[in-house]
């Protein structure tokens, strides 16, 4: 028994006299030694001699000292082998091949949100080229290359659209619309986790579902603190990766050249000043400075995210944050959610955002189409789109150009808040109001239909669907319409969306449709906001001229939307009323009857390209504005 503890004790020592700068397998990053009451070497030379000049006593706290120090030891490798995916307070970091390292140890360096950018693992050249080539392509052009290697992630420092994000180069344009709807999300409705100044109001706080809560949001964007944004960020960061993670991890992408040792400078300083030389042209330049770190919960990316704040701002931000998306996402498991992988996502020759790298941002996955589910095209072919719910949207005006068909999951998210996509550009719609989303008897039945018709339509969003097909959602919908009516339907051998809805419109509500002889079935009215990421001339704001008054401002511009959307009105009657309420102004009269007409028919509204998108979600919507027209481009 006394051998076996003589045995241990000399193993205990061996552990504690181990030379720090050869660091042990998995423990390189360990925790410095505690302070000892004894000198080590004296300690070590007594009890490896066997010196007698030692009293008992100290003999046996020197003994307890060396067997707490192999303790901690083996504690702390067990700890490192075998990482808790619970939120702790020192959440383990796992860095793939590299080192390990606890959060809460890289955030106590000295300048960590500097330092901590050395800590992740370097890209294999296969991973590089694998990545640059998903991204960019082969024969990527420099202009592209440009474009996303100088646009950081940063607020706009005007008080009005101080919540917004700041565009200064094409291109990047879907990262920063789908985070900035994130951000938006909890500035809006989260305020309490952001500090920001005031509170959303809400009745039924613990129900996640909008139906059953109305929240109601402030837009005094002026008192927004830095401290707030900030942390409104980095959540929306967190949760975007965790989302591409698939709930079970989230790839920080860094920079290794962020820290040049001048402690006098600001940290902004510091990695504009390290960026100065930094070029993207191949896979090898991104492999020499890129280093990616993997976490498993949500406090440790946090925590990451926050120090890295500063290199997310510089001019390699959105570039870094989409590359973090992709790996948290898997690049194997990128290129299986795509129709054609063979494509860039960052498409030619503008290098706009693909509609992959939105959706990626916006459900976790790169599909390549906005309806929901997935489309068979026979022989064993799908194309994918969305497969479930969203917290924020998307709309496009590609939808009113008939070039495409956003689903329910897009148009209806657990937010209002949507991105808006053009020909090329996005953007973001938001209200302050969820009742906007609400559903009136109209809607709702509009709604059901709609979707029963979508479930037959195979033409990829091109709104017409066959004989077998329209026999079956009118018995899903419970329409009875009468038979001469649906042998005109079918005359032509595929039903048209728009002459079915009309039929709809003109049938009576007893037999499953939308007449209504009172016409207020639907009335509805509501505010958007839309914000637009790049500096533009603004004549919406309160200081419209810069000093002296020689130019408009140039900065992002937010608009104020009063959206009208009236009971029944379908395109063809609201084009209608347009040439007729154009003929009566120009008469500048009008007789009582004329009069009598316009109840219940929208106000002239405003029209610009935005409007278009707002109809594909409120189809029958009139909008109005002040100052010039919201751009989309």
């Amino acid at each position: 028994m006394a051998d076996q503890d003589e045995d241990d004790l000399r193993m205990a020592l061996r552990l504690s006299m181990q030379n720090p700068s050869t660091p042990e397998p998995m423990l390189q990053n360990s925790p410095p030694e505690p302070k000892r009451s004894k000198p080590r070497d004296a300690a070590a030379s007594a009890v490896a001699g066997g010196e007698a000049s030692v009293s008992p006593d100290d003999s046996r706290r020197l003994q307890r000292e060396l067997m707490a120090a192999a303790a901690e030891k083996r504690m702390q490798a067990a700890k490192i082998a075998s990482p808790s995916k619970s939120v702790t307070s020192s959440a383990t970091v796992v860095t793939g091949s590299g080192p390990v390292k606890t959060a809460d140890s890289a955030m106590k360096e000295k300048d960590g949100s500097l330092k901590v950018c050395k800590l992740g693992r370097e890209l294999s050249i296969e991973e590089a080229d694998q990545l640059f080539s998903m991204v960019f392509g082969t024969g990527v052009s420099k202009g592209i290359l440009a474009q996303w290697s100088n646009q950081g992630i940063r607020f706009s420092s005007d008080p009005e659209t101080s919540m917004g994000l700041v565009q200064h180069e094409g291109g990047p344009c879907g990262v920063l619309a789908t985070i900035q709807a994130f951000v938006l999300k909890y500035i809006l409705f989260f305020p309490h986790e952001v500090g920001k100044v005031g509170s959303s109001k809400h009745q039924n706080p613990g129900s996640g579902r909008l139906s059953k809560t109305r929240y109601d949001a402030s837009n005094n964007f002026s008192m927004l603190t830095e401290d707030g944004r900030a942390r409104a960020l980095v959540k929306s960061m967190s949760e975007i990766l965790f989302l591409c993670g698939s709930g079970d991890r989230a790839v920080i992408a860094t920079l290794n050249n962020t820290d040049n040792g001048k402690e006098s400078s600001s940290k902004d300083e510091i990695i504009a000043k390290a960026l100065e030389s930094l070029s993207i042209e191949s896979a090898s330049d991104l492999q020499k400075v890129l280093r990616v770190d993997t976490f498993t919960n949500e406090a440790s990316a946090l925590q990451r995210l926050q120090g890295t704040i500063p290199v997310f701002r510089s001019r390699m931000g959105a570039l870094l944050f989409l590359i973090s998306a992709l790996l948290s996402r898997g690049l194997d498991n990128v290129q299986s959610d795509r129709d054609d992988p063979s494509l860039p996502l960052v498409t030619a020759p503008f290098g706009h955002a693909s509609q992959e790298i939105v959706n990626l941002l916006l459900c976790g996955q790169a599909v390549a189409n906005v309806f929901d589910g997935r489309m068979d095209l026979g022989g064993g072919m799908f194309l994918k789109g969305i497969s479930g719910g969203v917290e924020v949207g998307f709309l496009t005006l590609l939808e009113s150009l008939n070039f495409c068909k956003v689903g329910h999951h897009l148009k209806t998210p657990k937010w209002p808040i949507w991105v808006i996509g053009s020909e090329s550009h996005y953007t973001v719609l938001f209200a302050l109001d969820t009742s906007v989303q609400d559903e009136n008897e109209l809607e709702l039945r509009e709604s059901q239909i709609r979707k029963a018709f979508d479930s037959q339509d195979q033409s990829g969003g091109g709104g017409f669907i066959s004989v077998e097909g329209f026999q079956q959602v009118l018995r899903d919908a419970s329409i009875q319409l009468p038979t001469e009516k649906v042998d005109h339907l079918c005359s032509t051998g595929f039903i048209v969306w728009s002459e079915f809805w009309q039929a709809v419109l003109d049938l009576d509500k007893s037999l499953g449709g939308l007449k209504d002889s009172s016409g207020l079935m639907g009335k509805k009215v509501f505010d958007l906001y839309h914000f637009n990421g790049i500096a533009k001339s603004d004549l919406n704001g309160s200081n419209n001229t810069a000093a002296g008054g020689e130019a408009p401002v140039q900065r992002p511009r937010l608009t104020k939307l009063k959206v009208s959307v009236p009971p029944r009105w379908t395109p063809e009657e609201f084009m209608t009323d347009v040439a007729v309420s154009s003929a009566s102004a120009s008469a500048s009269s009008g007789s009582s009857e004329s009069k009598d007409m316009e109840v219940n028919k929208p106000e002239p509204c405003q029209h610009a390209p935005l409007v278009d998108c707002v109809r594909t979600r409120w189809a029958r919507a009139s909008c109005n504005w002040a100052g010039d027209p919201p751009s989309i481009v």
